[in-house]
């Protein structure tokens, strides 16, 4: 099983002038460690979707994503591992990116939509066709974002909880991470059933689905929305560019301008407004998807 020999997602301390200056104690979980392939998030969100394909003997999984996908990337790696087909469904047009390349390396047979094919995505009947061109697979929603999912993503807090010893820290305050589809975030309301709030950056522009995900899965409560695209999905603009080149030098911290390095400006917005305490203590969630960074400076349709 794809479990044995993951590493167990360190919880280190973020040090930087501007957390120290409001008194915030922040630390990162940083599920970017656990997997060199299936990294981040994505290892939680798949799970689930691995084991019910060995115990149902399906053939392999199917599922989105663009041309840098995370959630593909990951997605093939696991297969390849598990001895599963995969077939990825693609945005755009045919083209050759570093992430489609490995793709086809761990063996992951490719379907290009387009634009306007990829935007049915979320029709009634989408999945018949293709789930009949490949019978005995099972159809995994665009970024995991689904019930199992989200399960599988609600074992974040027991990791956590249990490597709070090693900070000196007895509690903490609340969660702050990335949102793309929601599913992390749904995964540790679920889990902290309204114990600590979590806060979810956008890093897609509001409406565009994360909030209809998560309250269809745990209702409206336990969480909180900031503002964090910069303008959309893969924008970024020279700010954000900035900020994660000065955070990067100044805490050793990898981070990608998709997810994490909004994510993080957001909290230091959140921050330097005063919206924060002296003495709170913070867990930001590192989503990984350090690998589609390769991509940023060659295009933005990530």
């Amino acid at each position: 099983m794809i479990a044995t020999g993951l590493a167990q997602p360190p919880l280190q301390p973020l040090r930087l002038p501007w957390l120290a200056a409001a008194g915030v104690e922040v630390a990162v979980l940083r599920l970017d460690l656990i997997d060199p392939l299936v990294s981040g998030n994505k290892w939680f969100k798949l799970r689930p979707w691995l084991e019910q394909a060995r115990q149902s003997g399906a053939a392999g999984l199917i599922s989105l994503g663009g041309p840098w996908s995370n959630h593909l990337h990951a997605l093939a790696a696991a297969g390849a591992r598990e001895g599963l087909h995969t077939v990825g469904l693609l945005r755009g047009e045919p083209r050759h990116t570093a992430t489609t390349d490995d793709l086809h390396a761990m063996g992951m047979r490719l379907h290009w939509l387009g634009y306007g094919g990829y935007r049915a995505r979320h029709q009634p009947g989408f999945w018949a066709p293709w789930l009949a061109r490949y019978p005995g697979m099972l159809a995994v929603p665009e970024g995991g974002a689904c019930e199992p999912g989200m399960q599988g993503c609600s074992q974040l807090l027991s990791l956590t909880e249990a490597r709070l010893a090693e900070l000196g820290w007895e509690g903490f305050d609340a969660w702050w991470l990335a949102a793309g589809t929601g599913t992390t975030l749904a995964g540790l309301v679920h889990a902290e059933r309204g114990r600590r709030p979590v806060h979810g950056a956008l890093a897609v522009r509001s409406g565009q689905g994360a909030e209809r995900n998560v309250e269809a899965l745990v209702g409206q409560f336990g969480y909180h929305w900031h503002e964090a695209s910069r303008g959309g999905f893969g924008k970024a603009d020279a700010a954000l560019l900035a900020f994660m080149q000065a955070t990067e030098a100044q805490s050793g911290l990898p981070l990608e301008p998709l997810y994490t390095a909004k994510a993080l400006m957001a909290l230091h917005d959140h921050t330097l407004a005063g919206h924060l305490s002296p003495g709170t203590r913070l867990v930001f969630v590192h989503t990984g998807g350090l690998q589609g960074r390769r991509g940023f400076l060659q295009t933005q349709d990530l």
